[in-house]
């Protein structure tokens, strides 16, 4: 198994670490433009190996795309990060045409790969891939709802002062501070529906601290968060690669589900080996939907920005 991590930077340094310590892919390669750098984050982690007792072999390179031929995945996290004030939006004009070119060559020297967005605006670089991109919707992802749904997990469990081990959350809709959609009537503390825990006072303080969570991160680092990005990453990876059929919200182009057509934005997935094997549609409340369908308005405004 082979997976290649485009962006050396922060977000695709921990999507390396977290893919290589966990030890199912054969080799990792880490791609950056700038010289020499995706090289020594390679060589830094692989000094790791005998001390987290893994056997990946990870290898840098930079802006040489042949490194990548037969790679099963590849992540594109390439492109300039959110700084304070700043959203994801803001970032489209630069981020567009990166992830054009850099899907293109993926795609050029590994035809039969899987991808997966973490760039932003994520939900509209994943559409612009949809659009551009030679390969079955199926294997185009866009990560954002993964790491959102942690970040709510992390609120719950901080609201009911519980491991986040005990809670399970899910946040589906578009990846910006406006657009999530937090499943606050579905989320459970070990099957317990944590509404007959929390009121709803506290679980909308609980849904609006997640939907700024990346903004929240940016102001008190001054860049984009990486750890949780990268551990994200890494989950949905290990999904695909060791088909484990796990359920993921991620963006994925709708063709009439939750009625919506020709966008990408976070539902709920099954990832298994051929990538995204099934949508699933859940039984959402009446605000619940019209609060996904305003996320989609939005998004496709963004993708009005984008040219096709």
């Amino acid at each position: 198994m082979k997976v290649t991590v485009v962006g050396a930077g922060a977000v695709g340094a921990s999507c390396a670490e977290y893919i290589a310590i966990k030890n199912f892919a054969s080799e990792v390669v880490i791609l950056d433009i700038k010289e020499d750098y995706a090289e020594g984050k390679a060589m830094d982690l692989m000094q790791t190996a005998s001390l987290n007792k893994f056997d990946t072999k990870i290898v840098g390179s930079t802006n040489d795309y042949s490194k990548t031929a037969n790679s099963d995945i590849a992540v594109i996290t390439s492109g300039i990060p959110r700084k304070p004030g700043m959203s994801r939006e803001e970032l489209i004009g630069i981020n567009a045409g990166i992830v054009k070119e850099v899907a293109t060559k993926i795609v050029e020297q590994s035809p039969d790969v899987t991808l997966i967005v973490v760039s932003n605006p994520m939900d509209t670089l994943t559409y612009l891939a949809h659009k551009t991109i030679n390969l079955p919707k199926n294997r185009i992802i866009g990560m954002g709802g993964a790491l959102d749904s942690a970040r709510f997990q992390y609120r719950l469990a901080e609201a009911l002062d519980c491991p986040s081990s005990d809670v399970q959350g899910m946040v589906i809709g578009g990846h910006s501070d406006k657009g999530m959609v937090p499943l606050a009537s579905l989320a459970t503390r070990n099957s317990v529906r944590v509404t007959e825990y929390l009121d709803d006072a506290r679980l909308e303080k609980v849904s609006e601290d997640t939907k700024v969570g990346g903004a929240t991160l940016t102001k008190m680092l001054g860049t984009s968060a990486w750890y949780a990005p990268g551990a994200a990453v890494s989950a949905l990876v290990q999904s695909i690669a060791c088909d484990q059929k796990k359920m993921f919200p991620c963006s994925t182009y709708l063709e009439g589900e939750y009625g919506l057509n020709d966008l990408c934005i976070g539902v709920p997935v099954i990832l298994g080996k051929d990538g995204i094997e099934k949508i699933v549609e859940l039984d959402l409340n009446d605000a619940e939907k019209n609060k996904l369908k305003e996320s989609a308005e939005a998004v496709k405004k963004t993708n009005e920005l984008l040219e096709l």
